[in-house]
């Protein structure tokens, strides 16, 4: 997916040259991201989200430079479930980074989950369920939200430390298309195969350099 002015071959190609695109599974759910320096909690509310963004920060596929002294990356995403499609589950940002033995390293973030579900004294967040009928191979959105947004700060930014930061948004359940087959076919389910799986999205990553 891009995120472009307009639906010009010429806007096309600007968006994809300056990385502000997304990639999904299959799902056409939608998902924006700003990163910057500045951006408070407040700002996800703002009638002109866009537009201030792109103000005040960068869109995703964005570099971030030089951090001012005493801050951290602020980011801010916005998601949207896919019209036709399943609830939303929750927003994740994904850290990467190379460490001072130059092993790259990884941490998840969850940023927003569905459903007012609390983590537990690891910080990990329960499942999100699963409504999921194999027999008739359907599913619910009894669960998840159809909207998720979340303001986030690096926790734990350092700045002498080259990083990137990227967005994931997890749909809930819903059955693949191999339980389709096996519905409307009769085909058998290959051994080892999953009938269960969570959409998602995965956006270009923000980059810092010091």
């Amino acid at each position: 997916a891009v995120w472009s002015r307009e639906n010009t071959r010429e806007a096309l190609w600007d968006s994809m040259a300056r990385k502000e695109v997304y990639a999904t599974t299959g799902t056409r759910l939608r998902v924006r991201v700003f990163a910057g320096w500045d951006y408070v909690e407040s700002d996800l509310a703002r009638s002109n989200f866009a537009e201030y963004g792109y103000q005040h920060g960068v869109p995703m596929g964005g570099d971030l430079t030089a951090a001012p002294a005493n801050k951290a990356p602020t980011i801010m995403v916005r998601a949207v479930r896919d019209p036709d499609g399943a609830n939303l589950d929750r927003v994740q940002i994904i850290k990467g980074w190379v460490d001072n033995n130059g092993e790259t390293q990884e941490k998840i973030y969850d940023i927003a989950v569905s459903d007012d579900r609390k983590p537990d004294n690891n910080g990990k967040y329960p499942p999100v369920g699963n409504t999921v009928n194999l027999k008739d191979v359907t599913y619910s959105n009894s669960i998840g939200e159809a909207y998720l947004q979340a303001y986030w700060k690096d926790p734990d930014f350092d700045p002498e430390q080259r990083a990137f930061y990227y967005a994931r948004v997890i749909e809930i359940p819903t059955p693949t298309w191999l339980a389709y087959d096996v519905k409307v076919f009769g085909s058998k389910l290959p051994e080892g195969a999953n009938p269960i799986h969570q959409e998602r999205a995965y956006t270009t990553p923000v980059w810092y350099t010091p």
